[in-house]
């Protein structure tokens, strides 16, 4: 067999194929053995009919396709890796000449993996910042420890104030009619919280415990009971209770029932500020990473294939699935409640996958430009990785790997290294 290669584009490749006649042959020969039991002659029992009767009867060409279909996979895998090509699409095949007894030739048309035409990539004028902490940001914390911890006190002594919690029972009518929904007994309601109807909440300031109170409101133009939308009502509103939030006080005590380690009030601070500062650093190391490949990557130019889109956009739809199962929900139940089709999905997961697909050419251009590799010890460092976050011990994780989830971890830890590369010289 003979072969060709031919580059059409950035993303597109040809093949030409020149195979010789004994190939072909076998190539009928199987094609035989597989249809044979399909078909019908007269005079034959099914199945038992010659090669050449059947030719005969319905024409030369009969096995032709299927012959081409049963050599083309071996003839076209080697093709592949004599000429070094990543197909990332179904191969269109345009055959030239096919026949009995005569050398079968053809030609291949395939998307492949994109060529890179890398911008600059180093030297880009980015750096790392990161958010200072200040006091503000400690106290504002410690305020939100403050909320977790609050308890709720019966109130006797003043009528309900903005903040307070007030048990009530309340129905609701329409002129002289109770309408359906609007009733409730020892419902608890913080007031200004914006739970309920616009200016329900506000009315209610300023009343004490035992009142009893007509709260007239309107409902919004687009509530969601047509019956209602628009309309002025009124409730009858009883007040059984008030209560009001109390905060603990920021001492030692408070701090050893909120923290695990500290314990005293200086310890928490520093503590706080530690667990921000981290926080800070992270998002500032994920913001300046991000912000480096989105520049390499508008910097580049690359003729994405649709197929590599699709095939991004399955994956993404898989691990969504994936997710959804975890959660005792199928994607076709999601889809239902949400009145999307899965083809309104992909269309929304169309620019992310792009971006993901752009980013990791780039960086893979990258890192053959940069002739990355991942050393022995960053692979080994890989697997701990994903082995901790497995729950796993190391060796026992690395039992369990096949040769294909050795490259994977290595091409993994050798994509880290790129884009710390990257980073490192990003300024």
């Amino acid at each position: 067999m003979a072969t060709t290669f031919e580059k059409l584009s950035s993303n597109k490749v040809k093949l030409g194929f020149v195979v010789e006649p004994e190939k072909f042959e076998e190539g009928l020969k199987k094609a035989y053995n597989k249809l044979k039991g399909r078909i019908n002659i007269p005079g034959f029992r099914k199945g038992k009919a010659p090669m050449r009767v059947i030719e005969n009867h319905y024409g030369e060409g009969v096995f032709y396709e299927d012959a081409l279909d049963a050599i083309f996979p071996e003839i076209y895998q080697a093709a592949l890796k004599e000429h070094d090509v990543q197909v990332v699409d179904r191969p269109e095949i345009d055959v030239e000449q096919i026949g009995r007894g005569k050398e079968l030739k053809f030609t291949v048309e395939v998307f492949v993996r994109p060529d890179v035409e890398l911008g600059e990539y180093k030297n880009l004028g980015i750096v790392k910042t990161v958010d200072e902490v200040t006091d503000d940001d400690v106290n504002a914390e410690i305020e939100r420890a403050r909320e977790r911890s609050a308890r709720w006190v019966e109130i006797t002594d003043r009528p309900a104030k903005l903040d307070d919690q007030v048990n009530i029972d309340y129905a609701g009518f329409d002129g002289d009619e109770q309408f359906d929904g609007g009733t409730a007994q020892n419902h608890e309601l913080i007031l200004g919280s914006g739970s309920f109807i616009p200016g329900f909440e506000d009315q209610l300031v300023g009343a004490k415990v035992g009142d009893e109170l007509d709260v007239n409101v309107t409902f919004p133009e687009q509530y969601h009971a047509e019956n209602l939308a628009g309309k002025p009502v009124v409730f009858k509103v009883k007040v059984n209770g008030i209560r009001e939030k109390e905060l603990p006080a920021v001492d030692d005590d408070f701090v050893t029932e909120v923290s695990e380690t500290a314990n005293n009030v200086e310890e928490y601070k520093a503590e706080i500020r530690e667990r921000l500062e981290k926080a800070a650093d992270e998002r500032g190391e994920a913001a300046f990473e991000n912000e480096v490949i989105e520049t390499i990557c508008e910097n580049a130019k690359v003729d994405i294939p649709d197929a590599m889109i699709e095939d991004q956009i399955d994956n993404m739809l898989r691990d969504m699935e994936m997710r959804m199962m975890y959660q005792g929900m199928k994607l076709d139940d999601y889809l239902k409640y949400t009145g999307q089709t899965k083809e309104q999905m992909r269309e929304m997961y169309k620019p992310q996958a792009e971006e993901r697909v752009l980013s990791q050419l780039v960086i893979e251009a990258v890192k053959k430009a940069e002739n990355i590799e991942a050393t022995d010890e960053e692979i080994e460092a890989e697997i701990a990785k994903y082995a901790e976050q497995s729950k796993m011990e190391v060796e026992k994780f690395k039992e369990n790997l096949s040769d294909s989830d050795r490259e994977y971890f290595a091409e993994a830890a050798a994509v880290r290294k790129t884009i710390d590369f990257l980073k490192a010289n990003a300024a």
